[in-house]
This record gives structure tokens, C-alpha cells and sequence, in this order.
């Protein structure tokens, strides 16, 4: 099944597909998501405990670095973990939310950005790796990572209820006929994910600093209601770069399908991390 740009949590997908392997150079694409990042904020998921815990566990200390912080979605378990959190992003309207919200945020692209001699025990992202070179992105994080220090960067993959998925695809054909959910069908599950766990693994291996890449699963599941979906929808990357009045018709159909299953669902997902430890020699 391909691979589609953008955060890959919420409907609709990009109106240009484009190569998991070059999304990191869709740059308009990956400083999209501050144009509203209170709603951005408010209908994306965020991510177990569970794994943020394995994280720290599994890292030298507490000390974090979390790449593509946005809004501090993924950073909120690490502090609940006894964290302290640097962040780390490139849209200046995500970092001024962040920051309003309690996190210490520096506005930087990750390959271009200044430590400062600064060290950390995990180098985090949620969400947002795909949108680094994943060979310099790497070689940065073991840079600043202390001895057996860990990346961990991660996923949620969602598992849309299948008669759900099936009814949202059929909107797309009838609004959107040129959207790549209409050539690939609709991405799903974990395998739908595939290509960027790749992309990710290589990167790491090609740093030479890290030892062999692993892959951590954590199944959870949220409710939607209607509302709540739609509230979702466009915080997808590139949703603005549909015409108003196709918008207005995807969600109406959307929200039309949700009522016809009751006006609510249960979304299944699983947030895989895909991680590495900084070896000595780095």
C-alpha cells in the first residue's frame, strides 16, 4: 500500500503524494501544521504512557530532546515520566503554543540546529521524523546524545473500523476524484507505515553510531464522536490546499458516513517507535 505525506493521524492525506523517502524535503509541507495550532492541539491523538515509559527505561536518564515538538504532544508523557523536555521545532506558531503551555521550545530546523554543547539521554520524536533527513537527522541525535543515550522516534499507525473506511474512501472518489486516497485506497494499519519505519531504520544504520534499530508496539484505542472527527480532519498536512468548497463537501460526507454508523466510532491505533541506543564509539 503507498506511503502518503504528512502526520498520517487524521483525514485527508496530502493532495500530492510524494515519496516517504524525499518527504523530508517537502519543507511547505512540514511547516504547514501552525496554521491552527489550537485545534491542531485539541483533536490530535496522543500517545500511551506505556511508551514513553519503555523509553526512559530503557534510557542513561531523564534529560530529553524531543525533535518536532509542535504543540507538546508527544513531550506531555515524558514530562508525566519525571522528564525534563527540550524542545525543538521549526514553525514558530507550534513552538509559541508550546511555550504557552509550559515547555522550553527553541525554533530551529533539527539538522540546522545549535546544541549549544548541551547533552541528553533520549532524543525524541513523535510524528515528525519523516520530516528530517534521516541520515543527518541521526548523526545529530547521536551527537548530542550521552553514552547510551537513545533515539526513539515514533507513530501512531490508526485502524479505521472497517465499514467506516470503506464509506470514507467512497467519499473521497465522489468529491476528491484526484486524491491519492482514490489511487492507493485507504492507508491502515501498521504496514501503512512501512516505508518510514525503513526510511528511519537505514538512517539510523547509515550513522554508524547507533547500534542495531529495534521496533517497540503499543495498541490503544480512542473514541470519536462525529464532532470530535471532524474537529480532526483538517489538521491533516495540506488539507488548505483544497478548494473551500471540495472541503465542505469531504467533511459533509464524512460526517454523514459517522452518522450512519450511530455518530461515533472507536478508532484502533498503534503507536510504534523505532529505536536505537547511541553506542561508545559515537
Amino acid at each position: 500500500m503507498p506511503i502518503y505525506s504528512g502526520h498520517m493521524t487524521t483525514l485527508p492525506p496530502e493532495p500530492r503524494a510524494f515519496s516517504a523517502r524525499e518527504s523530508h524535503n517537502a519543507r511547505q509541507m512540514a511547516e504547514s501544521f501552525g496554521s491552527d495550532a489550537e485545534r491542531y492541539d485539541r483533536a490530535r491523538p496522543n500517545y500511551p504512557q506505556a511508551l514513553a515509559d519503555r523509553i526512559v527505561a530503557e534510557s542513561p536518564g531523564r534529560d530529553v530532546l524531543d525533535v518536532g515538538v509542535g504543540t507538546g504532544i508527544s513531550a506531555r508523557p515524558f514530562q508525566a515520566a519525571g522528564c525534563r523536555v527540550l524542545g525543538v521545532e521549526v514553525d514558530a506558531r507550534m513552538a509559541e503554543f508550546a511555550r504557552q503551555h509550559g515547555f522550553e521550545v527553541e525554533v530551529a530546523k533539527f539538522e540546522d540546529w545549535d546544541p549549544a554543547g548541551r547533552t541528553f539521554d533520549a532524543v525524541i520524536a513523535g510524528q515528525a521524523w519523516h520530516w528530517v533527513d534521516p541520515v543527518a537527522g541521526a548523526a545529530k541525535a547521536a551527537e548530542v546524545l550521552r553514552p547510551g543515550g537513545r533515539l526513539a522516534v515514533f507513530w501512531n499507525a490508526f485502524q479505521f473500523p472497517s465499514d467506516l473506511a470503506e464509506a470514507f474512501a467512497a467519499v473521497y472518489r465522489r468529491v476528491i476524484p484526484d486524491s491519492p486516497f482514490v489511487r492507493g485506497g485507504m492507508p491502515s494499519g501498521v504496514p501503512a507505515y512501512s516505508a518510514f519505519f525503513t526510511k528511519t531504520t537505514d538512517g539510523m544504520r547509515a550513522a554508524g553510531t547507533f547500534g542495531e534499530p529495534e521496533q517497540w508496539q503499543f495498541d490503544w484505542e480512542r473514541p470519536y464522536t462525529r464532532d470530535e472527527w471532524l474537529d480532526a480532519v483538517p489538521t491533516a498536512g495540506g488539507f488548505n490546499q483544497f478548494p473551500p468548497e471540495r472541503v465542505e463537501g469531504l467533511l459533509a460526507g464524512i460526517g454523514a458516513a459517522i452518522d450512519a454508523v450511530g455518530g461515533s466510532f472507536t478508532m484502533g491505533y498503534t503507536a510504534v517507535a523505532v529505536t536505537a541506543a547511541r553506542t561508545d564509539a559515537a
